[in-house]
């Protein structure tokens, strides 16, 4: 295998599949890419055997092949050179010379014939959305996942389809993120899978905001992206995702409406002197007034107060602050709109009419 590519082909492509490629791996060619080179492209592909992706770069190919070269040392030396700069690839025995201007960079090869590609079931159901929605579905969802939780279904999110749009739903039983966004599917049933957590990271580093569809294949087992010459490739998690329905309160009398970027900065501020451990904060809500308070051990407290839209019973509420900071930063509206009954149960959060979004947090004892 012999070839010629330039940086400024190869570096974005190397971004693109470099991020699925663990520090730490069972099996050494996982820390590896696998190049193939055929007519005037390569295609570069890495997995950890649960992720796969695949992305092709315009190149000069001399002779055909393929192999297999560390990821992080190709990414690396692909970083570090100059602008415009042309890389040459020889393929020689188990090694490969890389050649760049002056510098030449000799890396350990494994065979490419042993390189894990997954395997694909094809059929399932296929839909169009735009690229920049389906990237605002995960923005205002994924945040609520849960990480390495007992609970393997809830390391994920929920993405619901059926013929009103797409629906995703994220939580980690402390809080719960759900998002509909109207599209016109023609599905005759409605589907729901559970996409694993590393897969959204990888989903939100792929999209971009444009109009332009891609294409989304959601099968059994697997799920399959593909978009501007990348294709991303995951196992699906095996499970039931619990009923989010009954999660979300109803019928809840009190409702208050307050500035976004003000309670965004007083949570900032108070938060500072809460307790490190459980980032605990009081909000205090009185009628045209927002009280926030937090203290820690070493007997320090902090106050703040934010101009409010509520008329009902003065009501005090505890919340982990980093929930509330999560969900002000996935709303998009200048306003955001708080229902609650009392100290004990769950509030829904959302922006100001914005009925597609609904984000419920528990409250937490202070």
């Amino acid at each position: 295998m012999e070839l010629i590519v330039n940086r400024e082909h190869l570096l974005p492509v190397l971004s693109k599949v470099v991020g699925v490629v663990e520090r730490r791996q069972t099996l050494p060619i996982l820390g590896n890419l696998l190049l193939t080179a055929r007519a005037d492209q390569i295609e570069i592909c890495a997995t950890d055997l649960e992720v796969e992706v695949k992305a092709t770069c315009p190149a000069t190919v001399n002779q055909e092949g393929a192999t297999t070269l560390p990821a992080r040392k190709l990414m690396d030396i692909c970083r570090n050179l100059a602008d415009g700069q042309d890389m040459r690839l020889r393929l020689s025995e188990d090694r490969c010379v890389v050649t760049a201007g002056r510098g030449r960079f000799t890396l350990g090869v494994l065979p490419a014939v042993d390189f894990p590609l997954m395997e694909v079931d094809l059929s399932g159901v296929e839909v169009k959305p735009p690229e920049g929605l389906l990237r605002r579905i995960l923005d205002k969802t994924s945040f609520a996942m849960a990480q390495q939780d007992v609970r393997y279904y809830l390391n994920g999110l929920l993405i619901q389809l059926d013929q009103a749009g797409i629906t995703a739903v994220g939580t980690d039983g402390h809080r719960l993120a759900k998002f509909h966004a109207p599209l016109d599917l023609d599905l005759v049933e409605s589907i729901q899978v559970i996409v694993p957590s590393k897969t959204v990271i990888e989903l939100r580093r792929q999209l971009g905001s444009s109009d332009e569809a891609v294409d989304l294949l959601i099968g059994v087992r697997n799920i399959r992206l593909a978009t501007g010459g990348t294709v991303l490739t995951s196992k699906l998690v095996d499970g039931r995702y619990p009923d989010y329905e009954r999660v979300i309160p109803r019928d809840l009398a009190k409702v208050a409406e307050v500035s976004n970027d003000a309670l965004k900065r007083a949570l900032a501020r108070t938060a500072i002197l809460s307790n490190e451990k459980y980032r605990g904060v009081r909000l205090a809500f009185e009628e045209g007034l927002l009280r926030l308070q937090a203290h820690n051990p070493e007997q320090e407290e902090a106050e703040e107060e934010v101009e409010l839209e509520y008329g009902g019973e003065p009501t005090a509420i505890g919340f982990n602050v980093a929930y509330l900071t999560d969900v002000l930063g996935a709303v998009d509206g200048d306003r955001i709109e708080v229902r609650f009954s009392d100290a004990g149960s769950s509030s829904i959060w959302r922006g100001a009419g914005a009925e597609d979004e609904t984000y419920v947090v528990m409250p937490m004892r202070l």
